[in-house]
């Protein structure tokens, strides 16, 4: 009931605000011979979506087909759905006098589908169509742009409908122009367009004779980024389709997203490579690295998963960004090339923010052709810096490299001067040095003699030295068994504690190796087949059966299987139930060995019932009686 009255009462209020609310007519845009041409904005253009893409034109059921259009809110039209259709209306005022004619032109060139549903001198409809999934002969214009010839109507106002699609959202500029404008305009644009990719290939030119003089990984990177940089603007303009691939309007799809993951790819190597960030900044190396790795991945999903991905360009603000950053951080930290790096990538930063707030809507004045093609200008003044900071580098490269040429020949001079200083000193040094020599050769002659015969008595005390010390070693080795022995039966025999039982069995290697003796020394049997060949298992001190492959571990069927308690504590719990004939209480063992009560209690049970099992044993066994309690047969 709730939800119902909701309902009623906003249905109320919306019907009450459109009766109230004013209404405006759309603006028509007249014929003006005073002015070349006109961009429709705002009120000028009426639209609406047709979600189902299904809606058809009637000519014959306009004024019904009127009702759905409504006040165009943005300076320039966006359609934001790419599985809708859109519909724009545009009025254009008859002017008698006009003595031009005049073309309808739609300025972004990768628009899929245009049909223009214009008047004729006969009040009727004819649809025409534009677009770039159409073979570029197809057009009247052979111009990069989507253009029509529009009829002047004299008297009365010209309605025109124009239906779009695209697998990508488009900005649609429609602009007024005049033949006359449109071609001095277009001859111009060609121009520039001329100096634009001339000037690329001028900078990839001069980049390949760097490469060739110097070899230099990093102009190949930067003749690859004005290739890319070149063909996505090809793409972008729609030079390419008009000279490259006219008649496959679907490589419109692919080419430009092709290219400009090329271009950022080898942007973000070439900043590598010119800021040399793998010795001056490690971890933007790292960082530039993942951005390469993640924009890889994320072009191969366009192409494989969805090409309508292409449409993200706006991910390319994260290597550019990241580029830009690089510059800066290189430079603050001493490295003169940056400067103009970062001069560049500013610009280039800005031409992006620009057509970036164009796509996204966020540009509030109108879209002139300064602003359509700001990136491509940026993209000029970039190449210019950079030339600028690779000749910096080559600059400093040359001068460090003659630095380093002039304090070679420096010390080059210089270690030649030392080098006459010195034979000088060494030639008088020989003169006098031969002279002492000459005087003292016989006393020397003299001294030869007299080490001789000390030599051959040393000779002998050596001997005598010798004979003396493996005796000594002899004794040593006796004395050191001795004691190992006295220690290890007084430890056996007495009440000692936790440190002077370690000294014995200090770690876990040495029970280990006292377990494989003690459980294994009557010979090895194989618990599954009898067999008594052998191997080293995995486990320290295992036996893997030669026939079965049977392999058993030190502490199987022994009292220490599955202990989880420290084996050399293991070891001294046992050692103190045997020495106090099981009388020691689990509390005062859990204080001795720093084990929880509860797990010595447990392992004491169990010592106890090893001790009543093997009484007999043990009763005369004296300091080896512990050890046997080891062996717990009973145990499977």
């Amino acid at each position: 009931m709730f939800k119902l009255l909701t309902r009623l009462v906003t249905t109320v209020f919306l019907l009450f605000f459109c009766l109230t609310a004013p209404t405006s007519a759309q603006t028509v845009v007249p014929l003006n011979d005073s002015i070349k041409q006109h961009i429709f904005e705002y009120k000028q253009v009426y639209y609406f979506e047709d979600t189902t893409g299904l809606v058809q034109f009637n000519p014959e059921n306009i004024p019904a087909f009127d009702t759905r259009f409504k006040v165009n809110p943005e300076p320039t039209p966006v359609t934001r759905n790419i599985n809708s259709a859109y519909w724009y209306r545009i009025k254009i005022g008859g002017n008698p006098n006009t003595k031009n004619n005049w073309l309808l032109e739609f300025f972004d060139q990768t628009i899929d589908s245009i049909t223009v549903y214009a008047p004729n001198a006969q009040h009727q409809y004819t649809a025409t169509l534009l677009g770039s999934n159409r073979p570029f002969e197809a057009r009247f214009y052979h111009h990069k742009n989507f253009s029509l010839n529009l009829i002047n109507p004299n008297n009365g106002d010209a309605v025109y409908y124009v239906r779009i699609r695209s697998h990508h959202s488009v900005n649609v500029i429609m602009v007024l122009r005049t033949v006359s404008w449109f071609i001095s305009y277009a001859l111009d644009e060609y121009f520039f367009f001329g100096v634009f990719y001339g000037m690329i290939l001028v900078f990839g030119l001069y980049n390949l004779m760097m490469f060739v003089a110097m070899r230099k990984v990093q102009y190949l990177y930067y003749i690859a980024y004005n290739i890319s940089i070149g063909l996505y603007e090809m793409c972008a303009d729609g030079i390419a389709y008009q000279y490259i691939w006219p008649n496959n309007p679907v490589w419109n799809h692919y080419a430009y997203g092709i290219a400009l993951f090329a271009a950022s790819i080898f942007a973000v190597l070439f900043t590598q490579s010119l800021l040399n960030l793998k010795q001056n900044a490690p971890g933007l190396y790292k960082a530039t690295s993942w951005v390469i790795a993640l924009r890889s991945v994320f072009f191969l999903a366009c192409l494989t998963i969805n090409n309508s991905w292409f449409n993200y360009k706006i991910i390319e603000f994260v290597p550019l960004l990241l580029a830009f950053y690089s510059g800066c951080y290189t430079w603050v930290k001493g490295y003169k090339p940056a400067r103009f790096f970062v001069i560049g990538y500013s610009f280039l930063l800005t031409g992006f923010i620009i057509k970036s707030c164009i796509a996204l809507n966020w540009w509030v004045l109108p879209v002139t052709e300064f602003a359509y093609y700001s990136l491509s200008v940026c993209f000029i003044t970039e190449m210019l810096f950079i030339s600028f900071a690779i000749g910096d580098r080559v600059r400093i490269l040359k001068k460090q490299t003659d630095d380093a040429q002039l304090a070679i020949i420096a010390q080059m001079k210089q270690n030649e001067e030392l080098k006459d200083n010195l034979n000088k000193r060494l030639e008088e040094q020989v003169q006098e040095r031969t002279k002492e020599l000459v005087e003292k050769s016989s006393m020397i002659a003299d001294q030869n003699e007299e080490l001789r015969s000390v030599n051959d008595l040393l000779q002998q005390q050596a001997e005598e030295i010798s004979r003396m010390n493996v005796l000594l070693e002899k004794d040593n080795i006796i004395l050191h068994n001795d004691i190992e022995k006295v220690t290890h039966d007084r430890v056996m025999s007495a009440e000692v504690d936790f440190e002077e039982f370690s000294k014995i069995y200090p770690d876990r290697e040495t029970c280990f190796k006292f377990l494989s003796d003690l459980k294994w020394e009557n010979g090895y049997a194989c618990r599954k087949c009898g067999g008594t060949h052998y191997g080293g298992g995995h486990l320290p001190y295992s036996r893997r059966c030669s026939k079965c492959g049977y392999e058993e571990s030190v502490i199987a069927y022994t009292i220490l299987q599955n202990t989880r308690i420290p084996i050399n504590k293991a070891f001294y719990m046992i050692f103190l139930m045997y020495s106090t004939k099981g009388k020691i209480s689990s509390h005062k063992l859990s204080e001795i060995l720093s084990i929880r009560q509860s797990t010595c209690w447990a392992y004491s049970t169990r010592i106890k019932k090893a001790m009543e099992a093997h009484k007999k044993e043990i009763k005369n066994a004296g300091s080896k009686g512990w050890s046997k309690l080891v062996i717990d047969n009973s145990v499977d």
